[in-house]
């Protein structure tokens, strides 16, 4: 055992001084040469140290920059990157490297995982399929291949985001830090935007993240969930929670309303965590909406709430003969897809007519996920993807009756309200899986947080328990 201690306390010592070194050569290079090209450099090769060590800080890293990191990264064509598409394969190559050192590589065994391996894989031959089939009277530019990639990359590193979460939480307390860091920052940002007075300082320094459905879904699923079924949280915490509950609804069905994709993703989230909540009116609940429905009260009264016929003809109509027009051309190949990204080209060679304009080269985004999936990699990549939802919410279930109350049952029932949130959201916008034409990378930011934390369902199946929580 002395034996073991002198050896770890040799690496902790050359660990430290490495970090030492490169601190100092860093500040020797700055001195001679300042530039943020320099100091950007010096502390990602500092962050990468300190993540050998401990690489499950990469994950707070992640949401980190994803909120906060705002700055674009161009690459020469139509796709422009963001910190948090970088972040993601920095973080798996040090986990790989890790693994490596311990001489100890390994996946791990959650069914979710083969799903959405294969759904990646059935993009990448659609990829190439679609590429030998190309119809020559379509037009595409040299540089089209490298959008595709990047299409394919997006879903990629969702992918990997899912994964690396999963095996990098190795306890409920880091699991916990991790749901909390969220809330805290992202929680702060929330309260901030909805406040006029400093909500132009948050559109400043925030990445777009904040703007985005996903964000306001995960806040509202997280802050919910802790809030309903988390009995041991301090009185501090559930004031916290309760203030930003209140906020994002306020948000959503208020000063935000306009956007279809937020009321939906949040009124959503709040139905899941109340049915739980209090099962003994889930009946009277189901039975309402059966009577108010055939009455002809509900559908009128959200159709009004909607915005009605106007914001039908501003949006509704156009967004349904944008799906079409993507249906129509991705029945060339209905079995595996046109390709990532590729319907954008097939779509434009037609004139879109549609309330007296006349689009002679639509540049066509469907505003739905599922479509945009379908058109992607076809019916088997749909199937696949729908595959991995079903091992998800399988998941969700036997973690429901393992944990009945505490942090875990809250974080459970609060991703199940996520994710019913999520798939609802897909319909209106590529809001889980960006279309990389439509939103794109800078939406990532916010899609690649919802990947993260249903990584931290498989690592709660998984992990040992440790009750020692806040």
């Amino acid at each position: 055992m002395a034996e073991f201690n002198i050896e770890k306390l040799s690496r902790i010592k050359v660990q430290t001084g490495l970090i030492i070194g490169v601190v100092l050569i860093g500040a020797a290079a700055l001195g001679a040469s300042a530039s943020w090209l320099w100091l950007g450099l010096m502390l990602s090769i500092l962050a990468g140290l300190i993540l050998l060590q401990r690489p499950v800080l990469g994950l707070f890293a992640l949401v980190i920059v994803a909120l906060l990191l705002k700055f674009d990264i161009p690459t020469g064509s139509e796709v422009v990157l963001n910190p948090a598409t970088l972040i993601v394969p920095g973080l798996l190559a040090i986990v790989i490297l890790a693994m490596l050192r311990r001489q100890d590589v390994r996946i791990g065994g959650s069914r979710t995982f083969l799903p959405l391996a294969l759904f990646l894989l059935a993009n990448l031959i659609s990829l190439f399929v679609g590429y030998a089939l190309w119809d020559p009277t379509v037009p595409r530019n040299d540089r089209f291949i490298v959008v595709q990639f990047a299409q394919w990359l997006m879903y990629v590193f969702s992918a990997l985001t899912f994964w690396l979460s999963s095996y990098l939480i190795q306890s409920r307390r880091w699991l916990w830090w991790l749901t909390a860091t969220f809330l805290i920052i992202a929680g702060l940002l929330a309260l901030a935007f909805i406040s006029p007075p400093v909500k132009g300082i948050v559109l400043s320094q925030a990445t777009v993240a904040v703007i985005r459905a996903p964000f306001w879904l995960l806040i509202a699923a997280l802050a919910g969930g802790q809030l309903f079924f988390n009995p041991e949280l301090s009185n501090r915490w559930r004031l916290f929670l309760s203030m930003l509950l209140v906020g994002v609804i306020y948000y959503a069905f208020y000063a935000g309303r306009e956007s279809a994709s937020n009321w939906l993703a949040v009124g959503s989230v709040i139905a899941v965590l109340l049915f739980f909540k209090w099962p003994r009116f889930r009946w009277f609940a189901i039975a309402s909406l059966i009577i108010m429905t055939a009455a002809g009260i509900l559908v009128p009264t959200i159709w009004d709430f909607a915005g009605g016929e106007l914001e039908w003809q501003i949006s509704g109509g156009s967004r349904l003969l944008l799906a079409e027009r993507v249906l129509d051309v991705s029945w060339r190949n209905p079995i595996t897809g046109l390709g990532p990204a590729a319907y954008r080209n097939y779509a434009a060679t037609t004139p879109l007519p549609y309330l007296g304009a006349f689009w002679t080269q639509p540049q066509i985004s469907s505003h739905n996920n599922y479509i945009d999936i379908f058109s992607h990699a076809g019916i088997i990549g749909l199937a696949l993807f729908f595959w991995f939802i079903a091992e998800i919410f399988a998941l969700i279930l036997r973690l429901r009756s393992k944990y009945k109350t505490g942090f875990e049952a809250g974080y459970t029932i609060g991703m199940l309200a996520a994710g019913t949130g999520a798939l609802a959201i897909m319909l209106l916008a590529d809001w889980i899986l960006p279309f990389v034409y439509n939103i794109g990378f800078p939406g990532f930011q916010a899609s690649v947080l919802v990947w993260l934390f249903f990584g931290g369902l498989v690592a709660l199946e998984r992990i040992a328990g440790e009750p020692d929580l806040p």
